[in-house]
């Protein structure tokens, strides 16, 4: 994904991930890039920030035009898809018949007991059980090779009208996947859907009863997992071999949605994580805060971004926020300081992550089709808000290579524009399903997953 951050409900060759995961250098190493650069191993891509440098995937296509395959999904997921080599890992969440006697007397248990939902105008009705799985596709014709059950059980707690209770998208380092799905459970799993482990870790009370859709990140040996709720938040480094904590830290937030992202830098990796009270820069190795910065809005749902030894934080709910900060400068409290380098305050996303590509950030207005292009360095605007013909809801992050952008609508609608300062339009495409979940580029092929399908888009 990421939606709401939970539809979908997280940097060119200045950076790169080592194979166990998110690792960014100023210095890569070419055989790293090749090899990241054939997967897509996190919800953001080889480099977490949306783009696929050397992929060419298609200009144009429909329902009859350049579509390799299209395959159902069983049940419904926003979590966006992951791809290793020859195979594709896809979360979902799958009703179930609702048990007789779990229809009668609702209104008189408590609401955790009865499974009620409560909606957006207060309203409840009974939650159904569900099961949470994981499935593994075949890159070449989208056949299923296992799907496996990780957990059966009534949620909680309810989810937005337009969510799932699959929005939380699973990670691999090439030897495991690690399927996330909040409040029931992280599993750790061989590539031929063998559990190694599961750690429960605790049910969440999200905000508005909206549900969940943070993604994991893993970084070297560890695993990072953000639960911030209206309850104890709290972030965590798990040993990805066991699952073992390695450190939590509290949080004084409320319920966010974002993702975080891990960068290295000046020899320290940094867990950097934006919040309604404070972005906040946590020492991979022990948890400690390096820096903290205000200034986000509330219901942070967008990923932040790195490149160059800048990190970049944007929100957009009940207000605007873009801050580009300096990691030379950022140390303690930075908020206000010379550390933040330049701040915009208008246009921002509310669900979808924007992309940094080379050196343009895109991002939308709020869950709209109305996008901006802005300089990293300095940022100058070099177009917008621009409306985009034919989006209009958009949960789907931004995705790109490195001379297109891909702008996917819930109205099967996405929209291709060129690389660069000015906005040129490259196609309009429209296919018969609705894309909350990202797009997924590798190599020449775009995937889409739709409610619906999943399409793999190639010539």
């Amino acid at each position: 994904m990421k939606k709401f951050a939970i539809f979908a409900l997280c940097i060119s060759t200045l950076v790169i991930f080592m194979a166990c995961g998110s690792k960014t250098t100023d210095e890569p190493l070419v055989e790293e890039v090749d090899k990241f650069e054939k997967n897509w191993h996190h919800w953001r891509g080889p480099f977490s920030n949306g783009t696929a440098i050397n992929a060419k995937p298609p200009t144009t296509w429909s329902e009859d035009e350049n579509i390799r395959w299209k395959v159902p999904i069983p049940g419904l997921g926003h979590a966006t898809p992951i791809i290793w080599e020859d195979r594709i890992f896809i979360q979902t969440a799958i009703e179930l018949e609702m048990p007789e006697q779990e229809t009668t007397n609702a209104e008189e248990q408590p609401e955790e007991e009865s499974g009620r939902r409560r909606g957006r105008r207060g309203r409840s009705r009974t939650i159904p059980p569900y099961k949470f799985e994981i499935l593994a596709l075949n890159r070449t014709d989208g056949s299923t090779l296992w799907q496996k059950t990780l957990r059966e059980t009534v949620p909680h707690e309810g989810m937005h009208n337009d969510s799932s209770f699959a929005s939380n998208s699973p990670v691999t380092d090439g030897e495991h996947i690690y399927a996330y799905f909040g409040s029931r459970g992280l599993y750790c799993l061989d590539m031929k859907g063998n559990i190694i482990w599961e750690k429960d870790l605790g049910k969440m009370r999200k905000a508005g009863t909206f549900g969940e859709g943070s993604c994991p990140i893993i970084h070297g040996n560890a695993i990072i997992i953000l639960q911030d709720h209206e309850d104890q938040s709290f972030i965590t480094a798990l040993d990805k071999r066991t699952g073992d904590e390695i450190w939590k830290e509290l949080r004084d937030e409320r319920t966010t949605w974002t993702s975080p992202i891990v960068v290295d830098y000046n020899g320290t990796s940094q867990v950097v994580v934006p919040a309604t009270n404070r972005t906040r820069s946590y020492d991979l190795a022990n948890g400690e805060v390096i820096w903290e910065c205000g200034g986000m809005t509330r219901n942070v749902i967008p990923s932040p971004l790195y490149m160059d030894g800048h990190v970049y934080i944007i929100s957009g709910f009940r207000g605007s926020s873009l801050q580009a900060i300096n990691l030379d400068l950022a140390k303690g409290d930075i908020t206000n300081t010379e550390a933040v380098v330049w701040e915009y305050n208008r246009d921002t996303p509310y669900v979808p992550s924007p992309l940094l590509n080379q050196d343009i950030i895109y991002f939308l207005k709020g869950n709209t089709g109305i996008l901006t292009a802005i300089d990293r360095n300095t940022g100058e605007v070099h177009y917008g808000p621009e409306r985009l013909q034919g989006i209009s809801s958009v949960y789907s992050s931004i995705a790109g290579t490195e001379d297109r952008v891909y702008v996917a609508s819930r109205n099967g609608n996405v929209t291709v524009l060129k690389y660069g300062p000015t906005l040129e339009i490259l196609a309009r495409n429209k296919l018969d399903d609705s894309f909350n979940a990202s797009p997924v580029i590798v190599g020449s092929e775009l995937y889409l997953r739709g409610t619906q399908h999943l399409y793999c888009i190639a010539e």
